[in-house]
């Protein structure tokens, strides 16, 4: 099984720029990082990354994000294959401030449907039988549950990524964001009509797990990129539109009074 690169607590930056500056954000980063071993040998040096995000009807988790709630999370299940034999991660990410804190646990393929109608996790459920993944699926399925939450989007982007020998820095480019409904309990490759998020961009993220290193601040300097948001899960909410979403009625009638009022 592949290295688990994941930090569990770290702060994280983003910027949004031009595919011209990613190709030489990548000649810069390379001399101080490797690539993740995921990006290796691949074209664009980049791997498909699908996302399941899940939300109330009334997009509480959506909204939170976009008021700029201090203390706020999303849940979501990460994977790359469809495969049976391939994992879903069960994803907690939570913004502390500026600090963002992450839990998951493997998931075993045929358990997701089960475990998103509200089936209590096993530790059959999990591809790992440590005990902190299925702590991480416990308190998952336990904020699904008190935030009424279930599936909304279906997020597909291509990922380069570079990584210290030490998972404490990580800079990945992210491009072609796509997002499409998705409110069944199953998870997905393949996309029909998605919507295209943060189109002619593509989104630079430096990630650090204690001190900002210095070649960051070099970075930005030379590059002269601004700091932002780049939420992915908002961007295609918006790009979908809330009705497709199965949004409640109230939500739907709020994005029509927010478009004219544009």
């Amino acid at each position: 099984m592949a290295r688990d690169r994941m930090q569990k607590q770290r702060f994280e930056l983003k910027y949004l720029i031009s595919e011209e500056t990613a190709l030489l954000v990548r000649d810069f980063v390379k001399s101080y990082l490797d690539f993740d071993e995921y990006s290796v040998g691949k074209p664009n040096y980049s791997y498909p990354v699908h996302s399941l995000y899940l939300d109330s009807d009334d997009l509480k988790l959506y909204w939170e994000t976009i008021n700029g709630a201090k203390n706020r999370y999303k849940l979501r299940l990460r994977y790359y294959s469809t495969h049976p034999d391939a994992p879903v991660f069960f994803e907690i990410k939570r913004r502390m401030n500026n600090c963002i804190l992450k839990q998951r646990g493997g998931v075993r393929q045929e358990s997701v449907p089960l475990l998103l109608k509200g089936h209590l996790p096993q530790p059959e459920h999990l591809v790992s039988k440590a005990p902190n993944q299925l702590v991480a699926l416990q308190n998952f399925c336990h904020l699904s549950d008190t935030a009424h939450a279930r599936p909304k989007v279906h997020i597909f982007y291509m990922r380069e990524a570079y990584v210290s020998d030490d998972d404490q820095v990580r800079v990945t480019i992210d491009r072609k964001v796509y997002g499409e409904s998705n409110l069944d309990y199953s998870i997905k490759t393949e996309m029909e009509q998605p919507a295209l998020c943060f189109p002619k961009l593509v989104i630079l993220e430096l990630k650090f797990t204690n001190r900002f290193p210095d070649w960051f601040r070099e970075l930005v300097r030379v590059f002269g990129v601004m700091q932002c948001g780049a939420a992915k899960y908002c961007e295609s909410v918006q790009g979908i539109g809330f009705a497709k979403l199965g949004a409640t009625h109230a939500v739907v009638e709020e994005e029509t009074r927010l478009a004219r009022s544009w």
